[in-house]
């Protein structure tokens, strides 16, 4: 029997001050949700735009939900309304997507540029390239004027390879830092960097993470 509240608080006590720990409950039923909520978690990541919309039409309004995996263009109409960050922007035309969409009803929604770091060919993302000439062009992401741009996510390559993790994670941490120097240096809000999963949070924790999405050390493995 898994122990949510138990497993919630002990990775809790694990994480610095000022991390946020984020609940990643895809694939996890509406019930082992708010046995997480009544242990006093309110952000909770999801990745497929059905299944979110259905969680947070039926689950307490103060959640705060992430949209953590890749994300269509033609859901973005659909989950927008119950978004409170979008994590997973992988591409200039997303954004645009995200960003007429959130005109249309009226509101400024928060995301993450997606960086592809990880070896695998199917993750998806800026690569540190793209990055480079975001962070140099005043004009790139100012354009958008209902999204803010809050930070970055990432993911390392899923292998046992500690060395190469963290060299993953350093690549996150100092893409984020290039965009902070360059373009988003006038924005305050410009202060996260989500990476780390339950495999290798601490990991990232170390090389400077200010936000951890963690699932299976929580709620044990996907029940559908």
């Amino acid at each position: 029997m898994i122990d949510v509240a138990k497993n919630i608080a002990e990775i809790r006590c694990s994480l610095p001050a000022g991390v946020v720990l984020v609940a990643v409950s895809k694939f996890h039923s509406e019930d082992v949700i708010l046995e997480a909520y009544r242990a006093g978690q309110r952000v909770f990541g999801e990745s497929r735009a059905q299944e979110f919309v259905k969680k947070a039409s039926a689950l307490p309004a103060d959640i705060e939900w992430h949209f953590i995996g890749h994300l269509q263009t033609n859901k973005v109409r659909m989950i927008l309304p119950h978004v409170a960050m979008i994590q997973s922007v992988d591409s200039e035309k997303l954004l645009s997507v995200i960003d007429a969409e959130s005109a249309r009803i009226g509101k400024t929604t928060d995301v993450l540029l997606e960086l592809h770091v990880a070896q695998e060919e199917s993750k998806y993302g800026f690569s540190m390239e793209d990055c480079r000439k975001i962070a140099t062009c005043e004009t790139s992401l100012s354009k958008y004027e209902h999204v803010r741009v809050r930070g970055v996510m990432g993911m390392a390559t899923n292998v046992d390879d500690e060395e190469e993790i963290r060299k993953e994670f350093k690549q996150i941490r100092e893409t984020f830092a290039l965009l902070k120097s360059g373009v988003m240096a006038d924005a305050p809000y410009f202060n996260v960097v989500s990476m780390g999963m339950s495999h290798d949070y601490p990991i990232a924790v170390e090389e400077g993470s200010t936000m951890v999405r963690v699932g299976s050390r929580i709620f044990g493995e996907r029940q559908y």
